[in-house]
């Protein structure tokens, strides 16, 4: 299956899918075991890994120590080879994550960097000089929270970080760091990797005067917060789209691979819509762009109608937009939304939107946030990326120790809930999470028109329900999605057939041929004829 037909993404975070090996931390051998799992009953076409690579995991493996070496507590080259080879065996596309900002500074390449002024390597990182008082070049401040800067004793200036200190940021202004980024994408393309999601391509680029981020109006002068300030030196930078264009430009030296972004609009740098645009139109046969608008929704069916409508009536006719409500930094669906009801609608809502939508492991049996003392993640909690373990927890397996995870304690908690929300349970009942994603994802696979259709919003009248079609040449499918806490009536507008509810218990109830009611937090997926 070529990447402009496939229908769904799933996210695997290694750390937490299946531990073969008993030592509490998931491993590759674990997701070699559940592949049949993600293809054949959640019904995806394609798996994304969080970092496997060789890192001290000060950041879970977004700090990278060698690019085309595997941490050992994953597992091996040879399991990685076997997972290619297993999952294309069975029609699974492969997606390696990438991290093109940063590497560990345990990276050979940093190493080399910091030895001292006249290596080789020193431009492959951004050093400066301190201010005349000692202080760091400009007042930059780093996601993972504090400066972002640090001063190297050895030599006397700092480098920078956008996010932690232990991830210095490589400087893509170097064209050798380019070529070297580039040349790590090959290595994987060549072992039959198909694409890959990239990390955190914001701060690619950045402002090359390394100017200060001005202040908000009301924040003072020496305001420590990340929020206090107005992020458009540090990130967003004038060459962006020229490295990026550089950089997927390796897709086009072998046959079906694809990139895709990580990128968070910010109306700081203009509308956020238009920068979107310029990621999908950078070269829509080889690469696209994440939509996370959808996480920060209003729940309000007219919110979300505006703003879906006003980003896909945008889009280029080539663009395949990726829909996404959770991932490994970002909570999950049921937590976010309010609840199981609300999470069901998403669900409706994800797998019926236009393009490539990516589930995280987990959201289709329905898994929720988890919090506990025991605390892992290294970002600082008051940043913008901080406290992200409860939604990196273990998978919820079965309803053995540890949710059959592993047989140990594993290195994040359970969920309290996993004896009755896991996937062996929910394989076999009909009103389950897992039932509804794999129906959907059914659907999705069997209309074509619900992957590559034109989106249209309709007007049924009622401002508490989003109503919108997706239609080809062959079929017209309507979508109705009750965001009210009561009943509420939709107008179709025509007769219809109903093919899937958010619930087969859900209260819909037909009036005459164009018109039907939806119970609380109802969504109904329906043939219009």
């Amino acid at each position: 299956m070529p990447w402009n037909d496939v229908g769904v993404v799933y996210q695997i975070y290694p750390r937490s899918f299946l531990d073969t090996n008993n030592d509490g931390i998931g491993d590759l051998p674990g997701i070699i075991d559940k592949l049949d799992y993600v293809k054949n009953i959640v019904g995806a076409d394609a798996i994304w890994l969080s970092p496997i690579y060789l890192s001290p995991q000060e950041d879970l493996g977004y700090d990278i120590a060698s690019y085309t070496q595997i941490a050992p507590e994953y597992g091996t080259m040879q399991n990685i080879e076997q997972l290619i080879d297993q999952a294309h065996k069975i029609g699974l596309k492969v997606m390696f994550d990438i991290v093109p900002n940063h590497t560990s500074d345990q990276h050979e390449w940093f190493q080399e960097s910091r030895a001292n002024r006249h290596s080789p390597k020193r431009d492959w990182y951004v050093w400066r000089d301190p201010q005349a008082d000692g202080s760091p070049p400009n007042n930059w401040r780093s996601m993972a929270g504090g400066q972002s800067w640090t001063l190297d004793d050895n030599t006397g200036q700092y480098y920078l970080h956008s996010f932690l200190s232990s991830q210095p940021d490589l400087n893509w202004e170097n064209p050798r760091v380019r070529e070297a980024i580039k040349s790590v994408c090959r290595y994987w393309f060549r072992k039959g990797v198909d694409g890959f999601r990239v990390d955190a391509v914001w701060v690619v680029s950045k402002d090359p005067e390394l100017r200060d981020d001005p202040l908000w109006d009301n924040w003072p002068k020496d305001a420590q917060s990340y929020n206090a300030y107005r992020h458009t030196m540090c990130k967003n930078g004038p060459r962006l789209i020229e490295y990026l264009k550089d950089m997927i430009s390796v897709a086009h030296e072998f046959r079906d691979k694809y990139f895709l972004f990580e990128y968070y609009a910010d109306d700081q740098h203009g509308d956020m819509n238009e920068q979107l645009y310029s990621l999908h139109n950078l070269d829509p046969e080889v690469a696209t762009t994440f939509y996370f608008e959808g996480m920060h929704f209003d729940w309000h069916a007219e919110h979300c109608a505006d703003t879906l409508s006003q980003y896909i009536s945008g889009l280029s006719s080539q663009a395949r937009p990726v829909f996404c409500f959770s991932n490994h930094d970002q909570p999950r669906i049921v937590s976010r939304f309010g609840g199981e009801e609300q999470a069901r609608l998403i669900a409706m809502l994800q797998m019926t939107l236009p393009g490539m939508p990516c589930i995280y492991y987990g959201e289709e049996i329905g898994m929720r946030n988890v919090t506990s003392d025991e605390s892992v993640d290294s970002f600082d909690n008051n940043s913008p990326m901080g406290g992200r373990d409860p939604e990196r927890t273990p998978m919820q397996w079965n309803t053995s120790d540890y949710a059959g995870f592993s047989s140990i304690h594993p290195w994040l908690p359970v969920a309290n809930d996993y004896t009755s929300k896991n996937a062996a349970q929910e394989l076999n009942d009909v009103r389950s999470f897992l039932t509804l994603y794999r129906y959907l994802i059914g659907l999705r696979k069997n209309h074509r028109a619900l992957r590559h259709g034109k989106f249209n919003l309709r007007h049924t009248g009622n401002g508490y329900i989003l109503a919108y079609t997706m239609s080809n040449d062959e079929e017209s499918l309507g979508i109705f999605l009750n965001f009210a806490d009561d009943e509420q009536t939709a107008s179709v507008g025509q007769p219809f057939e109903i093919l899937q509810t958010t619930h087969p218990d859900a209260t819909v109830r037909l009036i005459d041929d164009n018109q039907l009611i939806l119970g609380r937090f109802v969504g109904c997926l329906v043939q219009l004829k």
